[in-house]
C-alpha cells in the first residue's frame, strides 16, 4: 500500500497547508481502509472539512446521489469498478453541477496512462504516495475551475435581457450589450458575424435597396 509523502505544517516556500473554513464538499474514494483514511486526514488537514469516503466507485455513486460533492479523488485500481469507470460514470450524469475529478494512482504517470485518464474524463492525475502540496495546489485550482463552472452556470440559468435590443441588465440595474456583460464576468472575448436568418432578413433587404439606388443588380438571395 503506498500513502502519502509526509510533509512539515507548512507547504514549500513557507505556504500554510491550512485552508480553513473551506466549504468545498470532497468524496474520497479507496478501497483500502487505511489509504482511505490517509487520504481523509491529508484532506481535513488542509482544511477541508466536508469530506465523504467511499469504498469502490459503485459506493461512491451512491454517495453522490445522496449528497453531491463539487470534487472527487479517486484511486485507480479497485475491485468492481474502478476509478475511470466511476469518472464516466459520473461524466454520464445528466442536470448534475461539474464535478472535478482527480485520479490517484501507484501506476507510472506516462503519455498512454494521462491520456486514458483524459478520454474518460478525468480532471487531474497524481501518482502516490501524493505529496501534500501536490493535493493541495490541484485543490486549489478545483476551487478556481469550480467558481467560474458555477458564474457560467447561473449565467446560464437566468439573464435579464430586453425583448427588444436584446441588452442585459446587471446587479446594479445598468443595461449593457450581452457581449459586455459576460465580458466583465469571465473575460471572454467575442467575434461577430451574421446568422443565415439575419443575413436574409436584414443584410439582404439593405444591400437590394443600396443595388437599386446604384442601378445595379438585385442581390441573389441564399
Amino acid at each position: 500500500m503506498q500513502g502519502f509523502a509526509q510533509n512539515s505544517g507548512r507547504l514549500a516556500g513557507g505556504v500554510e497547508t491550512e485552508n480553513k473554513g473551506c466549504a468545498l464538499k470532497i468524496l474520497a474514494v479507496e478501497d483500502d481502509p487505511v489509504a482511505r483514511k490517509i487520504l481523509v486526514q491529508a484532506l481535513k488537514r488542509l482544511g477541508y472539512e466536508d469530506v465523504v469516503e467511499a469504498r469502490d466507485g459503485a459506493e461512491a455513486l451512491a454517495q453522490l446521489e445522496q449528497s453531491p460533492a463539487r470534487v472527487i479523488v479517486s484511486d485507480w485500481v479497485m475491485p468492481g469498478m474502478d476509478g475511470l469507470t466511476l469518472c464516466r460514470q459520473v461524466r454520464a450524469r445528466v442536470k448534475s453541477e461539474y464535478v472535478y475529478f482527480i485520479l490517484l494512482t501507484s501506476r507510472e504517470a506516462d503519455i498512454e496512462n494521462q491520456r486514458e485518464a483524459i478520454e474518460a474524463g478525468v480532471d487531474d492525475f497524481l501518482v502516490k504516495p501524493l505529496d501534500l502540496q501536490e493535493l493541495w495546489m490541484r485543490l486549489r485550482v478545483a476551487e478556481r475551475i469550480l467558481r467560474y463552472a458555477t458564474q457560467v452556470q447561473q449565467l446560464e440559468a437566468f439573464l435579464p435581457i430586453c425583448s427588444y435590443c436584446k441588452k442585459v441588465r446587471d446587479d446594479q440595474n445598468y443595461w449593457q450589450q450581452i457581449e459586455g456583460y459576460i465580458n466583465a464576468r469571465t473575460g471572454s472575448e467575442f467575434s461577430h458575424s451574421v446568422c443565415p436568418d439575419c443575413y436574409q432578413r436584414m443584410i439582404v433587404p439593405e444591400l437590394e435597396a443600396l443595388k437599386r439606388k446604384t442601378g445595379k443588380p438585385t442581390v441573389e438571395r441564399l
